[in-house]
């Protein structure tokens, strides 16, 4: 006998095998489901019951958790399924419209209904290291997954949140790619820069809350740079990169926004007024541009 929320987790791949395995080990009474019976096996060998139908799995836990490869699988899989009365939490991964849509979906068809993100890799599930955000309703008795942060009733922040932070983890990441190609042309390796690289990152980070509020506030005043000595610099990157024979696609789309920007009158403004150019759509390519390109 157990007074934990019991779970059914419908999609056993390595991430579902993850969060039912971290409910058993935190006492959860766990139902399981994949249309591939045999990967469950390993989780029935250790507590987890098998449902013999999505439809039992459904029934079988006061919360049921959906991890499939998309948001059209989740439809087609329970599409005839009745859901009136069913909590059902989504960690499909997917976009915002898609939660908003599943979100109405599932509630036309009175179940309750919450859609997630798991920002971490299936072996750091159940740990303080794995991230889960929330968007929806509030759900409890989560913390055996991991770190789990309700960000709000709109089901698509989740989602939103997923794709932002996916964004800082490639701008990171090709930030860093782009210095180690240009120090290798020195013969400096990548490990040796890896440690100076790291201070950087940790230091524009303890930028971002004053930045934040200068986008916030939509005033730019300039007290570290303006925008026009930032371009300044990028100009010396792409030279740097283009004279030692490395790629400088990334530092002249830097360039590009900036020099946007500082035509549009903000080159006396500091770094975050370049929002005003992440807010708006892609520029068209005119026919000039296509044939001089």
């Amino acid at each position: 006998m157990t007074d934990k929320l019991p779970v059914s987790v419908i999609g056993l791949g390595l991430m579902g095998q993850a969060l039912a395995g971290a409910f058993l080990k935190a006492g959860h009474p766990t139902t399981v489901w994949n249309r591939t019976a045999s990967k469950a096996d390993r989780l029935v060998a250790e507590g987890a019951q098998p449902a013999p139908t999505v439809d039992d799995a459904l029934t079988a836990g006061s919360l049921t958790i959906v991890c499939l490869t998309d948001y059209q699988a989740v439809h087609e899989l329970l599409d005839a399924s009745e859901l009136k009365g069913t909590t059902l939490l989504n960690l499909t991964s997917g976009n915002s419209a898609q939660a908003r849509e599943a979100a109405r979906w599932a509630e036309q068809r009175g179940a309750r209904y919450v859609d997630g993100a798991i920002m971490a890799i299936p072996s750091t599930i159940g740990t303080p290291e794995a991230v889960i955000l929330l968007s929806g309703p509030h759900l409890q008795d989560l913390d055996a997954l991991g770190t789990v942060t309700h960000l709000g009733t709109d089901p698509g922040l989740a989602s939103l949140y997923d794709v932002a932070g996916l964004a800082m983890m490639w701008s990171v990441l090709n930030a860093w790619l782009q210095g180690t190609a240009l120090l290798r042309t020195a013969g400096v390796d990548a490990a040796t820069y890896a440690p100076f690289a790291r201070q950087m990152a940790a230091g524009v980070a303890e930028w971002l809350p004053g930045y934040a509020q200068q986008i916030d506030d939509g005033s730019f005043p300039a007290e570290v740079s303006a925008l026009e000595t930032d371009a300044r610099a990028m100009a010396h990157l792409i030279e740097e990169s283009e004279a030692s024979g490395v790629n400088a696609e990334l530092p002249k789309l830097f360039k590009a926004m900036a020099d946007r920007a500082i035509a549009a009158g903000h080159g006396a403004e500091q770094y975050p007024v370049l929002i005003e150019e992440f807010a708006k759509p892609q520029p068209t390519t005119t026919r000039r541009d296509e044939r001089s390109a």
